[in-house]
C-alpha cells in the first residue's frame, strides 16, 4: 500500500474518525444530539470525512447492460480484462442468475463488441418499463421497451434489448469496481425516462410540475385548456401534477429548440437539494457540457440565449448538439435556475451565490478544481455525445469522459476527502433481470404511451402512494452505481437496495440539511454508507489509460499546502469543505450530530461499552497521545 509513514496516517485519520463517529453515536442514542436538521454546522462541516462529493450522473444504462458478466469477460477484443482473484462471487449478475442460456425473454441475452457500440435508442417510458418487468418476472422486454428496427448507422438486431457488453467494452467502469465499490441493487426511485431520473436525484420527487407557455412563461400554454398532458400527468384542480416525461425546463433559453418551439414547458414547484445546501451554506454546483451558450444573451429583455451552436461527433461520426436541457434537472426550479446561461464572474464564485445562480458549464468544473476551489457538491453531466444514451452517445466515448474526469480528480489535492459517484438517471429500457418491489405505489389507469393503464397491475397494487401523488411508482429499474473514494471499500460489491433518492440522502446526512419533505422519497431511500470504511481508508490513486486499462495504482501523493488567505488565488468559503489536514479528534467530536446511519458498523456498540462522552473523548486523547509517542 506504500510507506510506513502513509500507513501510519491513514490509521491515525481512520482512528480520529471512528471516535468522532463513536460519540455521535452516543450523542443519538442517549437522545442529547442534535438532529441532523437542526445541527448547527455553519461551515460546511460533515458527518463523515467526505468534503466533496462529486456525483458523475450518466444516461440511460441498465445494471446487466454494462456488469451482467461481471467480472468474467469474453477478452476476445477489445481491451482485456482479467479480474482480481479476490473478487466477490456472490454478485446479482445474469451470469450468476442463469440467465445467459435459459431466459424467459424471447430472445436470449447477447454479448455486444466494442464495434457494436453504436446502438439505436430503447423504449424507456413510465409505462412501458413497468410492463416490461411484469411484477417481477422481468420477461415482457421485447414486447414493451425493445427499440424494434434501427435507423441510420445505428447497430440493430432482434431482441437488441436483451443485449449486454462486458469489461472488453466497459473497461473503465470494470476497472473502477475492481478497486473500488459497486452497488448491485441499485434502482431509479421512479420508473421512468432521463427528467424524472434526473430531478429525483435532486429532490427525490417528481411532484409538483405545471406547464409553461414557451413564449409568454404563463402558465397553462394558451393552446390547451387544462395542462399539455405530455408535460403534467394527474394534474389536480390547480393544474399542479406529477413529471413521467421528458418536457424541457421552463427557466432556460435552450429549451424548446433554444425557444424556436411552441411545445409547453414544465416548470417545478418545491424544493431541490440546492435549495437546502443554499440555507445551510455549503457550496455546490451543477456542471454541464454546452452549458456556456453558442450564442450568448444580449441582456434584452424577450431576447435569448442560443447552445445548439456547440457539437461534437461521437465514434459514429454523427454530430450531437452538446447540451440537453431536459437533462439539466435545477433549471426547472426558478429558485436554482440560470435562464441566461450566465457564467461565473471569477473561480472563487464557482459553487457560490452568483450570477450562474449554481448553474455552470463543464469547464467550469476544470477551472474550479485547478484553483483549489472544488465545491463541497458537485453534479457533472456530460456533454451528450458522452453521457451514454444509445442513439447519439455509446459506452466508448462515455468511457473517455468518465476516465478524463476521474483521473483529474484524483490527481487533485482534493481527492484525499472526496467521493465520486458513477449514476444513472434510467436504465433506457436495456433488459435487467433484477426487481424491486414497489415501496410507492399509483393507480393511474388512464392510458400511456403504450395503450396501456399509465401504471401496471404490480404498481396498482403497491402501497398507497405517498402524499396522494399519483404515477411516482417505484423503485423502477436497475441501473450501476460506482462509489470510488479514497473511503470506499475496496474491490467490493454493496448489496444494499438503493435507489437515486439515497445520493439526495448522502448529501442531507452529510451536509446536516434535513429533508426535503412533502413526501419526497429521501426519507425512505436507504443509505450509501456500506459502500464506505471510514474506519480504513484504502488511501488509493488509481489512474487508468484511454481505453479503460490500468495506468497505476499507488498511494495518494502529497500535494503542497493550499496558500495562506490573500496570498493566491480565491479560495471557496462556507461550506467548501478544503480542509489541508485531517482536523484533530477534539475538533472532530465538536462536529457531531451526524445521522446514525452514516456511522461505521459497530461503534454504537463501542461507544456503549465506554459509557459516556467524557469517557470516550479521555480514552481518546490517551489513544492520541500514545500513537504519538516515539
Amino acid at each position: 500500500m506504500g510507506s510506513k509513514g502513509n500507513a501510519v496516517g491513514s490509521g491515525r485519520r481512520a482512528g480520529r474518525w471512528g471516535v468522532f463517529a463513536g460519540a455521535a453515536a452516543l450523542g443519538l442514542l442517549s437522545g442529547t444530539a442534535p438532529t441532523a436538521a437542526a445541527a448547527d454546522h455553519p461551515d460546511g462541516r460533515t458527518a463523515t470525512p467526505i468534503k466533496h462529493l462529486v456525483v458523475l450522473f450518466q444516461e440511460n444504462v441498465s445494471f446487466d447492460h454494462y456488469f451482467g458478466t461481471y467480472p468474467v469477460a469474453a477478452n476476445t477484443d477489445g481491451t482485456r480484462f482479467t479480474a482480481d482473484k479476490h473478487t466477490p462471487k456472490d454478485i446479482n449478475t445474469l451470469s450468476h442468475a442463469g440467465l445467459l442460456t435459459k431466459n424467459p425473454n424471447q430472445y436470449l441475452p447477447k454479448r455486444l463488441t466494442p464495434e457494436q457500440a453504436m446502438t439505436c435508442d430503447q423504449n424507456h417510458g413510465y409505462g412501458p418499463e413497468q410492463y416490461a418487468a411484469n411484477g417481477g418476472r422481468a420477461d415482457l422486454y421485447v414486447q414493451n421497451t425493445d427499440s424494434g428496427k434501427c435507423s441510420g448507422n445505428l447497430f440493430g438486431e432482434p431482441g437488441l434489448v436483451m443485449d449486454y457488453y462486458d469489461g472488453n467494452t466497459v473497461t473503465a467502469m470494470w476497472n473502477y469496481a475492481q478497486h473500488y465499490t459497486l452497488g448491485d441493487n441499485s434502482f431509479s426511485t421512479t420508473y421512468g425516462p432521463s427528467t424524472p431520473g434526473a430531478i429525483n436525484l435532486i429532490s427525490a420527487q417528481t411532484h409538483g410540475v405545471i406547464s409553461t407557455d414557451p413564449a409568454s412563461g404563463t402558465e397553462h400554454p394558451e393552446q390547451t385548456a387544462t395542462p399539455d398532458p405530455y408535460t403534467v400527468v394527474s394534474p389536480d384542480a390547480k393544474g399542479v401534477g406529477t413529471l413521467v416525461n421528458d418536457p424541457d425546463p421552463a427557466y432556460d433559453d435552450c429549451s424548446g429548440d433554444d425557444h424556436s418551439g411552441s411545445s409547453p414547458l414544465a416548470a417545478l414547484q418545491g424544493r431541490n437539494i440546492g435549495d437546502l445546501l443554499n440555507r445551510r451554506d455549503v457550496s455546490w454546483g451543477w456542471f454541464q457540457g454546452g452549458f456556456r451558450p453558442s450564442t450568448a444573451w444580449d441582456g434584452k429583455q424577450g431576447h435569448y440565449a442560443k447552445c445548439a451552436g456547440t457539437t461534437h461527433a461521437n465514434v459514429g461520426d454523427a454530430a450531437v448538439v452538446d447540451y440537453s436541457p431536459h437533462h439539466s434537472p435545477f433549471q426547472y426550479y426558478e429558485s436554482t435556475s440560470n435562464p441566461h446561461h450566465l457564467p461565473p464572474k471569477n473561480a472563487a464564485e464557482i459553487g457560490h451565490d452568483g450570477q450562474a445562480n449554481h448553474n455552470y458549464d463543464l469547464s467550469d468544473f476544470d477551472a474550479a478544481l485547478a484553483t483549489g476551489n472544488l465545491p463541497a457538491v458537485s453534479f457533472l453531466k456530460a456533454p451528450a455525445y458522452q453521457d451514454g444514451h444509445a442513439a447519439y452517445s455509446d459506452p466508448l466515448d462515455e468511457q473517455h469522459y468518465l476516465i478524463e474526469r476521474i483521473n483529474k480528480i484524483q490527481q487533485s489535492p482534493q481527492w484525499k476527502d472526496t467521493a465520486v459517484l458513477i449514476a444513472y438517471d434510467d436504465s433506457d429500457g436495456w433488459y435487467d433481470h433484477a426487481y424491486a418491489k414497489p415501496r410507492n405505489g399509483s393507480k393511474d389507469t388512464k392510458p400511456g404511451s403504450n395503450g396501456k393503464p399509465a401504471d401496471s397491475p404490480a404498481c396498482q397494487a403497491g402501497p398507497a402512494a405517498a402524499g396522494g401523488y399519483a404515477d411516482r411508482c417505484g423503485p423502477g429499474t436497475r441501473q450501476p452505481l460506482l462509489v470510488i473514494s479514497p473511503y470506499s471499500k475496496v474491490n467490493a460489491v454493496d448489496h444494499t437496495l438503493t435507489e437515486q433518492a439515497s445520493i439526495t440522502r448522502f448529501i442531507e446526512d452529510n451536509w446536516h440539511t434535513g429533508r426535503i419533505g412533502d413526501a419526497s422519497f429521501d426519507a425512505r431511500a436507504n443509505p450509501l454508507t456500506a459502500a464506505f470504511d471510514f474506519q480504513h481508508p484504502n488511501g488509493k490513486q488509481v489512474l487508468l489509460n484511454a481505453d479503460g486499462s490500468v495506468k497505476s495504482v499507488k498511494d495518494i501523493p502529497e500535494h503542497p499546502a493550499p496558500p495562506a488567505a490573500g496570498s493566491g488565488p480565491a479560495t471557496t468559503t462556507g461550506g467548501s469543505g478544503n480542509h489541508p489536514e485531517p482536523r484533530t479528534g477534539q475538533e472532530a467530536l465538536a462536529e457531531s450530530g451526524s445521522s446514525s446511519m452514516l456511522l461505521p458498523t459497530g461503534i454504537a456498540a463501542g461507544v456503549l461499552a465506554v459509557g459516556g462522552a467524557g469517557v470516550a473523548l479521555a480514552v481518546h486523547r490517551r489513544r492520541r497521545r500514545a500513537s504519538l509517542t516515539p
